[in-house]
């Protein structure tokens, strides 16, 4: 299991600068060697919004593990199983969407988490050895296991108080495109960087690291001080990119 949990912990407490790293959406082990090899600080699968199966994340993650890369898992939902499912294929961690109550904060911490701090179930998978392992692992993963929650809707920023103090959140990542959506539907008088800036503020007092999204690491640099992790693009950026350079 490659650490990430105490890296993030020593970004937030300004030891070292934010972590940053792309979103792997693309289905394929070789891109994911391909941007392993320029030495991000984690990637993070993207299962949500890439059409990526649990085989093929799993083939993934061992892609990133060939280049000691910590692999984040962006799980499709807050549903147990799937963050069980990632966390057993070997990702250091869960990037959970759609966290939008302390009692749905609270639920995705006891998947992750095995007993007494969480609900998950040990079982013989890739990240215990297929079985070998299994002490070990457990004693590993409670120490090393990342849960990381979105914010990025408007019922999210009512709770945030309750959805920080809920125990066993490493953390509370911004998702700022589909914050701006929820924001610019609702009847608030805020702009989505004045949000930001409260949920920011609000992570900062609640001593709970931050993260957000950020299509470029220029765009990330207005963050510093006060994030400690940034993804920062994803390979389908990267590739339209590069294309519209070469032939646009």
């Amino acid at each position: 299991m490659i650490a990430l949990r105490s890296e993030i912990t020593r970004a937030r407490l300004g030891e070292r600068p934010a972590l940053v790293g792309p979103f792997l959406a693309v289905p394929s082990p070789m891109v994911v060697e391909i941007a392993c090899a320029t030495r991000p600080d984690f990637v993070c699968i993207d299962m949500e919004h890439g059409p990526i199966s649990p085989t093929m994340a799993e083939d993934m993650l061992r892609a990133a593990a060939l280049w000691h890369v910590p692999a984040l898992v962006r799980v499709p939902g807050p549903e147990a199983a799937a963050i069980g499912q990632a966390l057993d294929f070997g990702a250091a961690g869960v990037l959970v969407p759609r966290v939008s109550s302390a009692d749905e904060a609270r639920a995705a911490v006891a998947a992750a988490r095995f007993p007494p701090d969480g609900r998950r179930g040990l079982g013989p998978g890739r990240a215990s050895g297929y079985g070998r392992g299994l002490p070990e692992y457990l004693r590993a993963a409670r120490g090393l296991t990342v849960v990381a929650l979105q914010i990025e809707t408007v019922e999210a920023l009512d709770a945030l108080d309750a959805i920080l103090a809920v125990p066993g959140i490493d953390l509370a990542f911004i998702g700022p495109g589909d914050l701006g959506v929820g924001l610019a539907a609702s009847d608030r008088d805020t702009t989505l960087e004045a949000a930001i800036d409260d949920i920011l503020t609000a992570t900062a007092s609640a001593r709970c690291a931050a993260g957000i999204f950020t299509m470029t690491r220029r765009d990330a640099a207005r963050y510093d001080g006060r994030v400690a992790l940034a993804i920062c693009g994803s390979d389908s950026t990267v590739l339209t990119d590069g294309f519209s350079a070469a032939f646009g």
